[in-house]
């Protein structure tokens, strides 16, 4: 089983007696997490799915239903329970309310689920100032090393700058292109890439995109004819790395503006694709309001150097959430891309401030002088191009590096 990172924070003491919420992706391990932890604490008894109809109607016969099996365990100081899939039910966030202030101090909860979670921290409610939300998503590079290796890891936390953070990372010389390739193929989903099968990867790629419409969006959004979403879905590989335009989509889905930037906000929504937004500030003639859309499954895009390019988007979009969920301070991804057409793939910034900036390549260890003004404009922040291409570590110029991903982000 491949250790995650978020065993390390999000069950930590530190969040005292707030709910944890855990959301992202279908089959990322968010069940499985909570499970093997409630586990190590002597209490698997305490979860329940609310899938089960033997748990709803437990509860409608008796809100407070778990109150039997923690007295049926140890005394200990400290109960946890974890309610899977709650979000199904009709207004669980009164349930959840009504556990929480009747529990306080005594329970813990883990609370796993997916769309509705994340939409829960969009809008105003009830359950305001009872909960952290933290993102499990597919794989990185880091925790595969970290569990084929049999190493310990801690916390990636963010440095000082973007400079000391480049210079953490490259520190140890070592390459892992084996398990980069792994993830190229498989993705990141812990199915597809413990089985190594590309006909089982197949297979199960075609059943996840089922399930997350059937059943996931379908009661969430409302919309009747969900394949029209999927053919949307279908289309997209085909326009990673370049700036989505829903203008151009309309012919090839033959579906209205409004309608394409609904469904693209429900693939959003079930952790199908996520976007980043162009960067305007101090960039003469940017553009502005483009966005690119990526997948959390790479693998569904043909090209190589296209997948690679989403590969190392999800890297940075994961650790910028993980950076984020965990107050490590207020980072953003962003593409850069001006009014001459020239184009920098990635920008992280903290704070509002240009933080570091990356470019994507195969095998080309050469980098674009735009590439290298935009950096030297943006307060000269460091400039890291990152390559599929292996056993590559190159220091350009003081803030200039051409780096194998296999090495960067592991």
């Amino acid at each position: 089983m491949i250790k995650r990172l978020a065993e390390l924070y999000i069950f930590s003491d530190d969040y005292k007696e707030k709910m944890r919420f855990i959301a992202g992706p279908r089959q990322t391990g968010k069940t499985t997490l909570a499970v093997k932890f409630l586990k190590e604490k002597k209490l698997g008894k305490l979860y329940y799915n609310w899938d089960r109809r033997e748990v709803r109607d437990k509860y409608h016969k008796n809100p407070y239903f778990y109150s039997d099996d923690i007295l049926g365990l140890p005394s200990r100081n400290r109960k946890w329970i974890c309610f899977d899939e709650i979000h199904k039910m009709p207004k669980w966030k009164n349930i959840l309310k009504d556990f929480y202030d009747a529990e306080k101090g005594k329970i813990r909860f883990i609370i796993t689920g997916s769309a509705r979670l994340d939409l829960l921290r969009k809008s105003g409610d009830s359950l305001a100032g009872r909960y952290f939300l933290f993102h499990l998503f597919p794989i990185s590079l880091r925790e595969l090393v970290a569990s084929t290796e049999r190493n310990n890891y801690s916390m990636q936390k963010p440095e000082k700058n973007g400079m000391s953070f480049v210079e953490k990372n490259i520190e140890e010389p070592k390459y892992y292109q084996k398990e980069l390739d792994l993830l190229l193929k498989f993705s990141g989903f812990p199915e597809p890439l413990s089985e190594t099968k590309k006909n089982i990867h197949k297979m199960w790629q075609n059943n996840y995109l089922d399930a997350v419409l059937k059943e996931d969006l379908r009661d969430l959004s409302g919309v009747r004819n969900l394949e029209n979403v999927a053919n949307l879905f279908a289309v997209l590989p085909t326009k990673i790395g370049s700036p989505l335009s829903i203008n151009s989509l309309i012919n090839d889905v033959e579906m209205s503006y409004p309608a394409i930037k609904n469904y693209l906000y429900l693939l959003e929504l079930g952790y199908l694709i996520f976007k980043i937004s162009s960067y305007t500030g101090k960039i003469v003639r940017s553009i502005k309001k483009e966005k690119k859309y990526y997948f959390f499954d790479w693998t569904r895009v043909e090209d190589l150097s296209f997948r690679f390019e989403n590969y190392i988007a999800f890297e940075l979009f994961n650790l910028i959430t993980f950076w984020k969920d965990n107050g490590f301070g207020d980072f953003g991804l962003y593409f850069i891309k001006n009014r001459n057409g020239q184009e920098t793939d990635f920008l992280i910034t903290k704070n509002n401030t240009p933080w570091l900036m990356l470019e994507a390549k195969l095998n080309d260890e050469n980098v674009a002088n735009h590439n290298i003004r935009q950096a030297e404009a943006l307060g000269n922040i460091p400039l890291v191009q990152v390559i599929y291409k292996n056993n590559i570590a190159r220091k350009i110029s003081k803030n200039i590096f051409v780096l194998s991903a296999s090495r960067f982000f592991s």
